[in-house]
């Protein structure tokens, strides 16, 4: 089934910041009117208009929970997300003649109502119709169908599951760092090769400049290891088992490139590290995940040789930093390397954001070992949610990157790349490697970067500036193409 949303011009108009901000809408409904069924939905968001059929398409996206969310007795809140803007100009009317006679006035009586669920036999009839407008709507809606269902991940049977699960957690954590919506990772898919990197099951989104596209200055320019690599890569100095897969993802201004780096098998790799990487300033923060158990009242980890050995290599990442020269260049502490406890529930959503946990720097990781806190029963050291009271969640941890309150100083590209290399072969950790940087209107110096993160209402006044410049020049992946 399709669901159709009809809203006004100037319903539109009011929340259009919201709407490419977000990515997602929100409509609350009646409940009664909603399938029983739990199959994700294609949505489409028209304009009413009150000439008969001339309703333009001007959304597109999915309802991944069909029965939304119950708000009141007799009411529920469907939430679209996924949300993209119609690459093609089309109307209710410009498709009318490629529909079966019996579901036409189906159709055109949809962008009359606020809200309609077409039957089965009208939904698949409007989506063919779409489809056969033009080719950029076919693979938006193929797009569509894709990301709606992504496959879920049994992390407790499979290795590899696990290890995609982190690595899809450190390239959610640093896209919600720049601000873009993690919803970006929803269309995935198992990747043939349980070694590769999860990156590599990413699905293309429809014009998503690929690395190839854009000018190919990526990160790892100049380095002997990372050298000439292209999306997917597979060989080079660290043997046949190494692979990296490069995205590039941009919104408003911002674009990161993230590179997934495994160069072991799955079963003897060590977890996940996260370096995210803000070139204007040259500095990274290092995280690497540690997972807790799924259950509330387990969630600790015991302290092991293994443990205190990747510490160890922690700190001699640390060290690779140079004191603060200048006043932007200061930090809160020395230290760049985190450890984070996270755990994913059972019931964790299709798309979601950051997994929760605890961001602990490495210092004071130390000082919790040698504090009887983290003392088990049988002499042993425990780490986790019964032993640690302070630490910093993700709301705190991003807020912190961010503003630039965290990480080393002047720290090169070419060493990060050496760094992320080192990580994946020598330490056997799958290495998601993100480099935040600016495009657009904005080429962010650190006084940008301070008054984009404090000025109320900024993100707003950057998208209302760059859908005026639509009107005159299309943004990349966004053009307007003519009426088949």
């Amino acid at each position: 089934m399709v669901y159709v949303i009809a809203l006004s011009e100037k319903e539109l108009d009011r929340i259009d910041m919201d709407l490419r901000l977000k990515q997602s809408f929100t409509k609350t409904v009646a409940a009664e009117s909603l399938p029983s069924g739990s199959e994700p939905q294609i949505t489409l968001l028209v304009k009413r208009s009150s000439a008969a059929g001339q309703a333009p398409l001007v959304w597109l996206g999915v309802v991944r929970q069909p029965r939304g969310e119950k708000v009141a007795a007799v009411d529920s809140r469907v939430n679209v997300e996924l949300l993209r803007e119609c690459p093609v100009s089309v109307s209710l009317q410009a498709i009318e003649k490629k529909l079966p006679p019996d579901v036409r006035n189906v159709i055109v009586a949809a962008s009359d109502r606020e809200f309609t669920i077409l039957d089965a036999v009208a939904s698949e009839a409007l989506l063919s119709a779409l489809a056969q407008h033009h080719e950029k709507l076919r693979q938006l809606l193929d797009f569509l169908g894709e990301a709606a269902e992504p496959e879920r991940l049994d992390p407790l049977s499979r290795a590899e599951d696990a290890s995609w699960q982190e690595q899809l957690e450190a390239a959610r954590l640093a896209m919600a760092t720049v601000g873009i919506p993690p919803a970006r990772l929803a269309a995935w898919r198992r990747p043939a090769d349980r070694h590769a990197p999860a990156l590599a099951g990413l699905i293309a989104e429809p014009y998503e400049p690929s690395l190839l596209d854009y000018d190919m200055h990526h990160f790892f320019d100049g380095d002997d290891v990372f050298q000439s690599m292209g999306p997917p890569y597979v060989g080079g100095s660290l043997g046949s088992a190494f692979r990296c897969d490069i995205q590039v993802f941009e919104h408003l201004g911002r674009r990161i490139e993230i590179a997934n780096v495994n160069a072991s098998p799955v079963e003897t790799r060590l977890g996940t590290d996260l370096i995210f990487y803000h070139e204007p300033t040259q500095s990274f923060v290092l995280v690497q995940y540690k997972r807790l158990p799924h259950e509330a009242g387990n969630r600790w980890i015991r302290v092991d040789k293994k443990l205190l050995s990747q510490l160890d290599r922690l700190e001699r990442v640390a060290a690779l930093s140079r004191p603060a020269g200048l006043p932007h260049e200061w930090r809160l502490g020395p230290d760049p390397c985190f450890v984070k406890l996270s755990y994913w529930p059972l019931t964790e959503t299709i798309d979601p954001g950051p997994s929760p946990g605890m961001y602990l720097p490495v210092p004071y990781v130390r000082l919790l070992l040698e504090d009887d806190v983290t003392r088990g029963p049988n002499g042993g050291r425990l780490l986790g949610y019964p032993q640690i009271d302070r630490y910093l969640t993700n709301t705190e941890f991003t807020t912190l990157i961010k503003n630039g309150l965290v990480g080393t100083v002047g720290t090169t590209i070419e060493e990060l790349a050496a760094i992320g290399a080192q990580r994946a072969e020598e330490d056997r950790m799958s290495v998601v490697v993100a480099v935040e940087r600016a495009t657009g209107p904005l080429r962010e110096t650190v006084k940008e970067r301070h008054k984009r993160n404090h000025a109320q209402g900024y993100d707003k006044a950057l998208a209302n500036r760059l859908r005026r410049q639509r009107r005159h020049a299309p943004m990349p992946g966004q053009q307007t193409f003519p009426e088949a």
